[in-house]
């Protein structure tokens, strides 16, 4: 067995405890390696960063639904901030897929590298500082707006949104653990609209055998399967720990992954 399908799962587990504990980076994590390991499955190198972000998306849809599930039943996911969120959400991230598709995978490498180093730079400074905890979940058309913006770049860069999201509704003055629930259901729609975009957008015989699209179903499916059972795991860790630690260690990380993209 070829080392990339061992190494599929493995990316599952990382996604899947980043998802549940700190909201963010597990779909960075995502394109940096699948961007590496689809060319060794036959897809083309001028596809690759493409087909890496519509995999990572694809695969996101299951991790965020295990991680919203695990942070619903500790109370921790604001609905009424989903609904607002999600309209916008979903048209954003629907046309950042079509947009991706205008773009040169070369151009979707170094946007990622660059926000990369935002993110980086967002954990390391710890902002937005929390507020005083709002009394009410943040509601209103602002937030959907918002939505559009998220859905669109996450749809670019091939993440759940939560790098946009908990720093949106931490500013509102929502519990960054509460932020964190809410930004996984915020990520399953962006991954259902960003999967079908891409999805219907590779051109023909481009891509290998079990592909849908951009999405390298078999790739998919392996990291789903794992983030499934370990994003539930991140969220217990997410609701004991402090994660400021955890976050200057992750923003090292990612300062790694835009190196090593931009390399």
């Amino acid at each position: 067995m070829p080392l990339e399908w061992l190494l599929y799962p493995l990316l599952g587990l990382v996604a899947g405890v980043l998802a549940g504990l700190l909201g963010v980076g597990g779909g960075l994590v995502l394109v940096a390696a699948l961007a590496w390991l689809l060319p060794l499955q036959g897809v083309p190198t001028a596809d690759a960063m493409h087909a890496a972000l519509a995999t990572s998306l694809a695969s996101i849809i299951i991790t965020s639904t295990a991680s919203a599930r695990a942070h619903h039943l500790r109370g921790s996911v604001l609905w009424p901030s989903v609904l607002w969120l999600l309209p916008g959400l979903l048209v954003g991230a629907w046309l950042g897929s079509r947009f991706a598709s205008l773009l040169s995978g070369e151009f979707l490498r170094g946007f990622v590298a660059i926000y990369c180093l935002i993110a980086a730079a967002q954990l390391s400074l710890d902002w937005p500082r929390p507020r005083a905890e709002a009394v009410e979940a943040p509601r209103g058309a602002g937030l959907s707006f918002a939505g559009v913006f998220i859905g669109a770049i996450a749809s670019l860069v091939g993440i759940g949104g939560g790098s946009m999201t908990v720093p949106l509704l931490v500013w509102r003055g929502v519990a960054p653990v509460r932020a964190v629930g809410t930004s996984s259901a915020c990520g399953i729609g962006i991954g259902l609209a960003s999967a079908l975009g891409y999805a219907t957008l590779a051109p023909a015989g481009t891509m290998p055998p079990g592909s849908l699209g951009y999405v390298f179903l078999p790739a998919a499916i392996g990291i789903a399967l794992t983030s499934m059972l370990a994003a539930p795991y991140g969220t217990r860790l997410a609701h004991r720990l402090s994660g400021k630690a955890l976050k200057r260690v992750f923003a090292a990380f990612l300062l790694a992954v835009a190196l090593s993209l931009a390399i």
